[in-house]
């Protein structure tokens, strides 16, 4: 059975559906299956075979895929919550698709992006022209408290920085894709596209069959190649390792997952030393030299030699080899400058400035409240912004104005007044949504996509990424820790019309 789509106005109706999908109603918000159905006929038929399936039959397959994920241990930490320290995931079974075409444009535009703030970066540890040529202010970036010094007329292999790279993105009502968010420090959730496309492939087999979809597979690859790229060339096999801060890290999962994925050992601050500025492995034959560190651990704790004194997860004297060129860091310290929020405003200017193009994915519109004019425009309009502090990720401390209280709004506005430089405003954008397997059936629910990027002498992009998807009724919060979940992303090889 092909499902029939019929989109009028700013409504998508799907008479085609008689089975599951009976009744889907996504309202006013853009929802990629019934959209990009009508552009390609192996949407139309992955929709026509999901709505064919009884919902019970669509219970017990997400019900074993949950089974799964607790028996493999694919699981994160919430610390702030004493009474489930440890969970999985939630996965939903009901793929999100994307057409090449619209994968063409994520593609390159991330790639946009990611050349940008390799750029950027190499500017302000050098000759600061950004700042000097005013288009962006001194301030914002020599106080940015991910700043490091250390790193001032430090010359890196190919000027990337930025080796792992996850860009948050949004879909409006229009359809058009927007950056909400970059992470340059380190990204996490690549694990989850992968193990999402397993799980898929032995749960859903019958779903994907016959579907030209891009392989994810082979991301530990690609990763491997471009971190063994930045190495020395004078080594024939560099060796990289994976820094991790221990079992008792909120990702760990994930360390250990992309470790086996590269074929490189992981190895805590422990199993590293320093001598003569090279960095060495402990192992049972004998030290081994260490060429690349894929370091899973904030620029505070890699060595308390140059940073934290009283770290015990990094390696004394890591800092100094890297500054000789005998080791290379992934991703270099210093580029948490680049994610910072207030940053954020002001990247599609960077992109002119650098490369003379307009920015492909363009920005979701952000007021920085540290600027006047900004500020008062977001305090009197508080109850219809999105307001988030600069320093935070994981969706804490937000505040989103059509949903909070009188109180809510009333102490954000006082915390507004007396610290505006700690925060940047975004008007509440209709987050597209996709459909979703709850309780009460099939229903729309918001979500987001992070596609992960890998940069040595050139970038790659994970086809896909990790798409959000906000469990709750009506939230549009997606992260892990706030209660969302996640989707397999699938990206068309072609667009069969």
């Amino acid at each position: 059975m092909q499902a029939q789509v019929q989109i009028s106005g700013s409504s998508q109706s799907q008479p085609g559906w008689s089975g599951t999908f009976r009744g889907y109603d996504p309202g006013p918000f853009y929802c990629e299956m019934l959209r990009s159905a009508e552009r390609s006929a192996a949407i139309a038929q992955v929709a026509g075979r999901l709505d064919a399936l009884p919902l019970a039959t669509l219970r017990a397959r997400a019900g074993d895929a949950e089974t799964e994920l607790y028996n493999l241990g694919i699981t994160f930490t919430v610390y702030s919550d004493k009474d489930a320290i440890d969970r999985i995931l939630p996965f939903d079974l009901i793929p999100r698709i994307l057409t090449r075409g619209d994968w063409a444009t994520i593609e390159q535009g991330v790639i946009q992006r990611v050349q940008t703030l390799n750029l950027f970066l190499h500017d302000i540890y050098h000759d600061q022209k950004c700042i000097k040529d005013g288009i962006i202010p001194a301030d914002l970036v020599l106080g940015n408290a991910n700043y490091r010094k250390e790193m001032q007329g430090l010359d890196l292999p190919f000027g990337t920085y930025v080796h792992v790279n996850g860009t948050d993105l949004v879909r409006g009502r229009d359809g058009t894709m927007m950056v909400l968010e970059d992470n340059a420090r380190s990204p996490s959730g690549v694990s989850y596209v992968v193990e999402n496309r397993h799980l898929m492939l032995r749960a859903f087999a019958d779903l994907m069959e016959n579907v030209p979809i891009m392989k994810v597979s082979d991301y530990g690859q690609r990763l491997h190649e471009r971190l063994s790229e930045v190495a020395s060339p004078a080594i024939d096999e560099p060796q990289v390792v994976l820094l991790s801060p221990g079992v008792f890290n909120s990702a760990y999962f994930e360390h250990v997952f992309l470790a086996r994925e590269m074929g490189v050992p992981l190895v805590e601050g422990r199993d590293l030393f320093v001598d003569d500025d090279r960095v060495f492995m402990k192992t049972i034959a004998g030290p081994m030299p260490v060429d690349v560190i894929y370091r899973r651990i904030n620029d505070d704790f890699i060595d308390p030699e140059a940073f934290n004194p009283d770290s015990m997860l990094g390696v004394r004297g890591l800092m100094r080899a890297y500054a000789k060129g005998n080791v290379q860091l992934a991703n270099a310290p210093g580029t948490g400058v680049a994610d910072d929020k207030a940053i954020y405003a002001y990247v599609p200017r960077l992109v002119r400035y650098y490369l003379d193009q307009d920015a492909i994915l363009p920005n979701v519109e952000t007021l920085i409240c540290r600027e006047k004019p900004a500020l008062q425009q977001v305090v009197d309009r508080l109850g219809e912004m999105v307001v988030k502090p600069v320093g935070e990720s994981g969706g804490y401390g937000i505040t989103i104005g059509p949903k909070a209280s009188k109180a809510e709004l009333d102490d954000q506005r006082a915390k507004l007044l007396a610290d505006p430089a700690n925060f940047i405003a975004q008007p509440m954008i209709d987050l597209s949504v996709s459909p979703t397997l709850t309780e009460d059936g099939i229903e729309p629910r918001h979500v987001d996509l992070r596609p992960f990027a890998v940069t040595g002498k050139s970038t790659w992009v994970l086809p896909g990424g990790l798409s959000r998807v906000a469990l709750r009724k009506g939230s549009l919060v997606v992260n892990s820790s706030q209660g969302g979940g996640s989707k397999d992303t699938w990206v068309l090889r072609e667009d069969m019309a």
